[in-house]
Formats: C-alpha cells, structure tokens, sequence
C-alpha cells in the first residue's frame, strides 16, 4: 500500500510556471491564497465560478495558476478538482465512481428516448424541437425534453430567426458537471464512441460527429431569450414572477 506524501498544496513540482508564486505574493500568502481557494470549492455542492474564488483571495493573487496548480496536486487522489467551463469543483475520482454509487443516480435514469434526445441536443446544439424529430425520424414528446430540462442538462437557449421563431435547446454547466466535461469540446469523438461500442460497424463513409458551438454563444441565426419569450413559453408570468 502507498503511503500518502506529506506535502500540501502548490508543493509539487510542474513543466510549466504555474508552481510559481503570483505577482505580488510572497510564498506564504500565496499558500494561504490556495488554502481559501480550497476551501471555497470543497465547501460548496456546486461548481464554484473563478470570479466569486478570485474575488475572495488576497489581492495579487492569480486566481487561474492557483486552481491549476491545485488541480495537479488533486489529479491522483481518491477526489479530482475538475474545472468545468469557467467554475471548479471537486468531484469523486472516475475509477472510484463505482464505491458511491448512491440511490440518486438510481433515480436520474433516462429513457431510450430521453437519451436519444439528450444526445442531439449535445451534439447538435443549438437545435430546435423540429430539427431534433428530424434527425431522430420520430416525433419528440414534451414530456421527454421536460425531464431533461428538469433535471437541469437542457435548456433554452434563444429563439431561431426563422417563421414561428422556434425555441432553441442547448446543455447547460450541470450537463459539463454530470458528466466530467470541461467543456463541449471535450464530447467523444467518431473514434471514441466506436471503441467505446456505442456505434455499430456498418457506420456510412460519411458519418460526421458535429462539433457544437461554445456554451453560451448564440449563433448567427439566433436571437437571446427575453422576458417576453418565457411568458409566452408560460415560464414566466406576465408579471415577470416564476409559473408555479
């Protein structure tokens, strides 16, 4: 059995600059500029986002170095700081996910469908409720998209410049989070999804896997939701408080 080392955070050794002190910190402030940063993230259920970390460290302090620098020292044990989009958490290890399995992710199960639809909003995102039938060949209920926006991996993203002005679907940072993403970029490619066994051999010469857009970016052809738009998708009501 290895012993665990006696070493604390920002002690271990890197290629690059970041295990050095930042501008305007000495080695002991900057250990305790590390500390907080710790205990900000460990302390929290959710990903934490740099800003609310950076603006709780000691002035000078380079908030980006410090995360990385911990994410290194975090990278071999039993939990992982993984960054997610612009946020950070500390998640259970991927070959340790099996010890606390817990009746919740019993209760998250998706559906065949939901799955499907979970996948092209992913992949194809920004997509609308029309472009996701198409590509599934089946007509998509709005009970499916209501468990995936309930369970907090969908959202809207804004509405298409085209007739009708259809809503536009995309992932959200607790997807990224769920499923250990730093970011869209980050989705399995043709070649992973093969090896992984979740396409067939028969694949068409000119099977593409789509790369999505960032996050939060809209598209060309689309338009940011406004308050109009989620009383009129009954999200909202007409005084701008929350449907029940």
């Amino acid at each position: 059995m290895i012993e665990p080392q006696n070493v604390l955070p920002g002690m271990i050794d890197e290629p690059d600059d970041r295990d050095q002190p930042s501008v305007g910190l000495d080695a002991r402030r900057e250990l305790e500029a590390e500390r907080i940063a710790e205990a900000l993230v460990f302390a929290s259920a959710q990903p934490v986002s740099e800003s609310y970390i950076a603006a709780r460290l000691p002035k000078g302090a380079d908030v980006g170095r410090i995360m990385h620098r911990l994410k290194t020292f975090y990278a071999a044990r039993g939990v992982n700081l993984l960054q997610v989009a612009d946020h950070w958490a500390f998640r259970t290890s991927a070959d340790l996910s099996f010890v606390v399995q817990t009746e919740e992710n019993e209760a998250r199960k998706l559906s065949r469908a939901a799955l499907e639809v979970l996948a092209i909003i992913a992949y194809h995102q920004p997509v609308t409720r029309a472009e996701i039938e198409d590509i599934r060949g089946v007509q998509t209920s709005k009970g499916t998209l209501d468990v995936l926006m309930e369970s907090g991996w969908v959202r809207f993203r804004g509405r298409r410049r085209t007739p009708g002005r259809p809503v536009t679907y995309g992932t959200t940072r607790d997807f990224l989070d769920h499923f250990g993403l730093e970011e869209l970029r980050d989705l399995p490619g043709l070649e992973e999804l093969k090896g992984a066994g979740l396409l067939s051999g028969r694949i068409p010469a000119n099977f593409q896997i789509p790369m999505p857009l960032g996050d939060d970016e809209l598209s060309a052809d689309e338009d940011p939701i406004t308050q109009l738009d989620l009383e009129e998708l009954g999200l909202l009501t007409p005084r701008g408080e929350e449907a029940e």
